[in-house]
């Protein structure tokens, strides 16, 4: 197909189409593009007529991209992004005056321990600014970023979009959290045989912590898994249980009284806290500032809580 050719394309079909491959399901991609079942049906149609190709193969509930479609997806969002970009009539921004919404996306950990600080700082620069936030972890950040429902997320992560940038902000070092009155730090005896709360999004039992014990032929008895951090300090409360977190969330805890927090009995790898973003944002004066206070209040060394 030549340059001349493209004037029988219909952008809208290849939006649509984007939307079909993140969604896999006519009615979600419906929802996320208000507009109606038929209308994505029959676009999917053209499409399929467009490249000579079904796309999309259904199984059960989802349907499945085919191969060609996988393709057509790798070659298409990076132009779609930049046609975004080329349009966006925000060539000057200007924090105390905009009034942007930013959505982002942020771990549980992050949000508890790191954004109301974060939220504290960057109001008072954009006062008029508005903050969509997404649960966003290392499983769920990829797809999130791709589909561009969040511009940029802070999270521990793995593997990326392939049009997506990281940048690294801080060491994310385990801490043991308690809030029992023993004086003493806690042993790698006794921390084996205290019972554990364990924070695990998909419902598991073991982590990371897990993992470490087992290379010195230790175990924890997990007594408690729970999806989220904000119900800790309760849940702690009047007990013997023992958590592991963040150094960032316990700070936060302890801060709000009745736990405290010191290093774990055992060496534990830190984690690499990072920013993320779709390269397609780079130059967009609105989404550079966001990074760059991000980089600001959440980087290395930096107090979150303070002035």
């Amino acid at each position: 197909m030549n340059r001349s050719d493209l004037r029988r394309v219909d952008i809208n079909l290849l939006i649509v189409f984007e939307t079909l491959m993140y969604e896999r399901s006519v009615t979600k991609a419906a929802e996320k593009l208000f507009l109606g079942q038929p209308a994505i049906s029959a676009a999917l149609n053209r499409l399929r007529s467009l490249f000579d190709d079904p796309l999309f193969i259904r199984t059960g509930r989802i349907m499945e991209p085919t191969a060609r479609a996988e393709q057509i997806l790798s070659q298409i969002s990076p132009v779609l992004d930049a046609m975004s970009l080329a349009l966006s009539h925000s060539s000057e921004f200007n924090p105390e005056t905009t009034d942007a919404t930013f959505r982002i996306g942020l771990s549980d950990d992050v949000e508890y321990g790191l954004l109301p600080g974060f939220l504290r700082r960057i109001l008072q620069e954009a006062p008029d600014i508005t903050l969509v936030v997404r649960r966003a972890d290392y499983w769920s950040m990829p797809s999130l970023l791709a589909s561009g429902e969040i511009s940029v997320g802070v999270s521990y992560t793995r593997e990326l979009p392939a049009n997506a940038k990281r940048k690294f902000l801080r060491k994310l070092i385990p801490m043991l959290l308690r809030a029992d009155i023993t004086p003493s730090p806690v042993s790698l005896d006794e921390y084996c045989a205290r019972p554990h709360a364990l924070i695990s999004y998909t419902g598991d039992i073991t982590g990371y912590v897990d993992t470490e014990l087992a290379k010195l032929g230790r175990i924890r008895r997990v007594k408690l898994a729970v999806p989220q951090f904000s119900s800790l300090p309760i849940l702690l409360a009047d007990t013997d249980l023992l958590a592991t977190v963040p150094n960032y969330v316990a700070e936060a805890m302890v801060a709000q009284g009745g736990l405290r927090a010191e290093p774990l009995p055992f060496d534990v790898t830190a984690f690499e806290l990072s920013m993320v973003w779709r390269s397609a944002l780079d130059m967009d004066p609105a989404e550079r500032w966001l990074r760059s206070r991000f980089a600001l209040l959440l980087g290395e060394d930096v107090d979150p809580g303070g002035e």
